[in-house]
């Protein structure tokens, strides 16, 4: 496959008459975005925000955050099985509104949502702090049941990214970046003395709200399966679910995956990139051995000699990483993974739920359970009164000045297992 992404700046979005780039200004016609998400009858409401870098604007609680892409040639469109038709995506062009950002919030969905402060401390541990959003407040129709919710938010914030990436389609992008991999066997075969290198990559799929979306299934549905990187940058995979916000890859974190452009950015120098297999994270044992065991089967068939594991979530996906951790290393193949550590707010707890000695080599994205303090903002959209619900939050983080104390998880993307995040380690 062969795809081109077209990068298309934005460097502010205002509202105007027209939904359209034009200098670099995404200019977003309100009403007509709003009737496009009220066509759905399970939403009640639906106001338009706009949010950008360094106004005093706190997002709570978030959902989702989508980066507005539209397909210019090649088979399929944006969000396959979801907002355009079931087809292969991952080839021909793509045009990327790099910048800008939907961000879906309203009435919460499920206890584990997340804060977007666009300025202050809680600024810096974000991305979407840096990114010119364009804020969906979504409120549901009365006794709508839970489920139904969260596929209503969801489906409004892709239908809107989709609509304001078509807004990119004719615009001459400022920089075109080509990513090709052929078959396994083509791949192997043009460097044969590289460490073959496969990326397995966890999604949450742990149902009651904690789910993932691939071509429109829902992700428990699936045994692991082989997937082209390409395919995750034109929507493949979305988001829909409400894990920690922390460790949730939000659908922004899957067309945008570091992994994968880390592993093609080094493609053929020093490693050669086989492709990715993507695996569940079950409730049940017999499930859990099902996966990691078919994971590291497909590993194993194409020929990795090592693999990069990425994690999301924590607690319980914990079990599935390091299954997929031992069994992947009883292949022979040598794996790095990369998880976040929930190790108490001193720090001096056990960091997951389980653990391996052939976990020997494993990359930190932070510990979550660290204690901020947010101070109050002039504009909030969405209800700043979910803080004391949300994780991370607890009764009385919202205080009266409209100030927060929470743990970092309340902060979304803080420590995302992707690496999509502003935290660095330093060793010794």
């Amino acid at each position: 496959m062969r795809l081109e992404l077209g990068k298309i700046p934005i460097r502010n979005v205002e509202f105007g008459p027209a939904t359209k780039v034009e200098n670099g200004t995404l200019y977003v016609n309100k009403e007509e975005l709003r009737a496009l998400i009220l066509e759905d009858k399970s939403i009640k409401s639906c106001e338009v925000d706009l949010a950008r870098p360094g106004e005093e604007v706190r997002i709570i609680p978030v959902k989702d955050v989508i980066e507005p892409r539209c397909k210019v040639s090649g088979p399929g469109g944006i969000f396959p099985g979801l907002v355009s038709k079931v087809e292969t995506v991952g080839s021909g062009r793509t045009h990327v509104l790099k910048g800008a950002a939907v961000v879906t919030t309203g009435k919460i969905v499920g206890f584990q949502e997340g804060i977007i402060d666009m300025t202050g401390p809680g600024a810096k541990y974000t991305p979407f702090s840096q990114t010119y959003n364009v804020v969906l407040n979504l409120q549901p129709v009365d006794g709508l049941p839970q489920h139904d919710h969260e596929r209503a938010v969801r489906l409004a914030g892709l239908k809107a990214a989709a609509y304001l990436g078509e807004a990119g389609k004719n615009v001459e992008p400022e920089t075109v970046e080509v990513y090709e991999l052929g078959s396994y066997l083509e791949t192997a075969a043009k460097y044969p003395n590289l460490p073959k290198v496969v990326y397995v990559y966890m999604l949450q799929s742990q149902g009651l709200l904690h789910d993932t979306w691939v071509y429109g299934v829902d992700a428990k549905r699936i045994l692991p399966s082989l997937i082209h990187p390409n395919e995750t940058m034109d929507g493949a995979i979305v988001s829909g679910n409400c894990v920690s916000a922390c460790d949730k890859n939000t659908t922004y974190h899957h067309l945008n995956n570091p992994v994968i452009a880390e592993l093609y950015k080094r493609h053929g120098k020093d490693l050669c990139f086989l492709g990715c297999v993507i695996t569940n994270e079950n409730v049940t044992l017999a499930d859990k051995q099902r996966s990691s065991s078919y994971a590291a089967k497909l590993a194993h068939m194409i020929g990795a000699d090592a693999a990069i594991v990425t994690e999301e979530g924590f607690g319980n996906p914990d079990a599935d990483l390091i299954m997929n951790c031992n069994k992947l290393e009883d292949y022979g193949i040598k794996t790095v993974l990369i998880t976040d550590e929930y190790a108490g707010r001193d720090g001096a707890s056990q960091s997951l739920a389980d653990v391996s000695p052939k976990a020997d080599a494993v990359v930190s994205t932070g510990n979550a359970n660290e204690l901020i303090d947010l101070p109050p903002m002039k504009k909030v959209i969405g209800d700043a009164s979910a803080a004391n619900v949300i994780a991370g939050g607890f009764a009385g983080a919202l205080h009266d000045d409209g100030s927060i104390t929470a743990e970092l998880q309340v902060i979304t993307g803080v420590n995302c297992e992707l690496g999509y995040s502003n935290l660095r380690a330093t060793g010794y």
